[in-house]
């Protein structure tokens, strides 16, 4: 099938505008664009493909949620294969490659219909090669970012409205290939859940610029595996126990409502999680100081980030209900009365958000500006608040566990939260996180939740978090907090307090002293105006023994 020379350009200028790990870059092109925001965050390239992510979250809960065997499998298929984000053709062509194709290379077919549609190739081909990979190309509308979601998805899910037709031709560095593959077996996806966690020791301890990143290394070293994520997530689907080195689990206890929840969580909290941070530590990595013009792959590495947190159900300006850690922050606020702006609130967005996303927009202006130590501040400041929902989530539940007859999917979900925080606070505490595994672990005989609370207290200076950011567990029936889940008083507060109470002290004896010296200066002005007042002229004095000594003197 022909292209014309103007769709073939066409579908050149789409690639190398929209795709921003295109080869082909132009200098300062996205501080001339306008992409959508993200929950009211301006990214500074284009990352639809990237907060899609979260539909695979979604339809992952979407199949745990009806409790079958065959759902499951779906499920795990999903973690596994994807089926929403970096969507690929593998085509099979009816005669080689005839030269050098390098990734990024646009390539031009057609749908079942008929029309157009732009992709590019997945990585470099050498002549010869017969089967090719082609990724399609993305939009900047969150909406309609691609239009071939296929992978693993269930058959109700799937879109194939936009990718290629089961054969057809490829226009390939302006050459014409004939091409067959099965559109409902060979569209595949490049970034998946799974991936997150199974490619973590090269992109977080051992093969990056900046490796090993400092809150990749906590759970490195708690639990004793590059793979922690992938090995809890896959351990629930199984069934089986995990071999971690601290924070092991036996998910043969539970039935299908405690494993819903184990996975759930731990694709979001667990595997998302860290990449999020993942992405802004790359973005550092990348980050020339002081350098304007030169920070293109640096930003788009921390838009890269906010999307992970965010994904794309939020909306542009995050009143959806999404799947990510941006919802998360958001449930856990009604939970703790610290929605809102100033935090006192019980719905809206949570504080912690308002903050975050305040964080990000000074990360990307400071990497755009090529402030480099600024952004590695920031970025430190952004791990530690991503934290807080994860310690809200493991005080809620076992406060449910401990007062509230909570059952297996109540136990499920503290265990969830606390493997998403225990390698953490281990660093801080080793006494303090084997309280909290003690009690939340999956089968734990009792939970004591005072004492899970008092252990996360204990460490919350060294995590650099507050109790004012925590706030405390709300009962909305009572109008109060549960009895002994009120917020805990900041240590520095304590500290300001006995400061001030010194300084008033200080104040005090200060004023004491000087309205005395006062009292004194006064009653010597009204002895010197005494004396004159009956002639007895006191300067005068003074001014002559001063010239009889001058007269001395010479």
């Amino acid at each position: 099938m022909k292209f014309s020379t103007a769709s073939l350009a066409t579908a050149a200028a789409v690639l190398a505008t929209v795709n921003a790990s295109s080869k082909l870059r132009s200098t300062n092109v996205r501080r001339y664009l306008s992409y959508e925001k993200v929950a009211g965050y301006a990214p500074g390239s284009q990352v639809t493909d990237h907060c899609a992510i979260d539909r695979d979250q979604a339809a992952i809960e979407a199949e745990l949620a009806k409790k079958t065997p065959e759902a499951f499998e779906n499920a795990l298929r999903i973690y596994n294969e994807g089926g929403n984000s970096k969507s690929y053709a593998q085509v099979t062509l009816t005669t080689p490659l005839s030269t050098f194709i390098g990734a990024g290379t646009a390539i031009l077919g057609r749908n079942a219909e008929g029309n157009e549609v732009a992709g590019k190739a997945y990585e470099d081909y050498q002549a010869g090669t017969s089967v090719i990979k082609v990724q399609y190309a993305t939009t900047d509308i969150q909406e309609a970012y691609v239009q071939c979601q296929v992978g693993a998805l269930t058959e109700a899910d799937r879109n194939l409205s936009g990718c290629f037709a089961e054969q057809g031709d490829l226009t390939i560095d302006g050459k014409e290939y004939s091409y067959t593959y099965i559109p409902s077996n060979d569209n595949l996806n490049g970034r998946t859940i799974a991936g997150f966690s199974t490619g973590a020791r090269d992109k977080m301890r051992v093969g990056c610029k900046g490796c090993p990143y400092e809150d990749f290394l906590y759970f490195y070293d708690y639990y004793g595996s590059d793979t922690y994520a992938h090995d809890w997530v896959t351990a629930a689907f199984a069934g089986d126990k995990t071999t971690f080195r601290n924070g092991n689990a036996d998910f043969s206890q539970y039935g299908m409502d405690g494993k819903e929840q184990i996975i759930k969580k731990g694709t979001a909290y667990l595997n998302i999680f860290m990449y999020v941070i993942r992405e802004f530590e790359d973005a550092l990595d990348d980050c020339e100081r002081g350098c304007i013009n030169c920070n293109d792959d640096p930003v788009h590495a921390w838009d890269e980030g906010v999307c992970f947190y965010t994904g794309s159900i939020e909306g542009q300006d995050g009143a959806g209900d999404g799947s990510l850690l941006h919802q998360l922050a958001d449930k856990r606020c009604a939970d703790y009365k610290t929605c809102g702006v100033d935090g006192t609130d019980l719905e809206g967005m949570a504080r912690l958000n308002y903050e975050l996303f305040d964080l990000f927009a000074l990360g990307n202006f400071q990497l755009q500006s090529g402030n480099c130590p600024a952004a590695r501040d920031t970025t430190k400041r952004v791990a530690q608040k991503m934290y807080i929902p994860m310690i809200q989530g493991s005080i809620r539940y076992a406060y449910k566990m401990d007062k509230l007859q909570g059952g297996e999917k109540e136990a499920a979900e503290g265990a969830a939260f606390a493997a998403a925080v225990l390698p953490r606070i281990h660093a801080a505490s080793p006494e303090a996180a084997q309280t909290i595994y003690n009690n939340l672990r999956v089968g734990a005989s009792s939970t004591d939740s005072a004492a899970v609370k008092s252990a996360f207290e204990s460490v919350y200076p060294a995590l650099g978090i507050t109790c004012a950011e925590m706030g405390g567990l709300w009962n909305e029936a009572e109008k109060s907090y549960y009895s002994g889940m009120e917020p805990c008083q900041d240590v520095l507060t304590r500290e300001t307090e006995t400061v001030v109470k010194n300084n008033n002290t200080l104040a005090i004896a200060l004023g004491c002293t000087f309205g005395a010296l006062f009292a004194i200066a006064a009653a010597f002005i009204l002895f010197i105006r005494n004396r004159e007042k009956r002639g007895e002229m006191t300067f005068e004095t003074w001014k002559t023994a001063e010239q009889s000594v001058a007269k001395d003197m010479n």
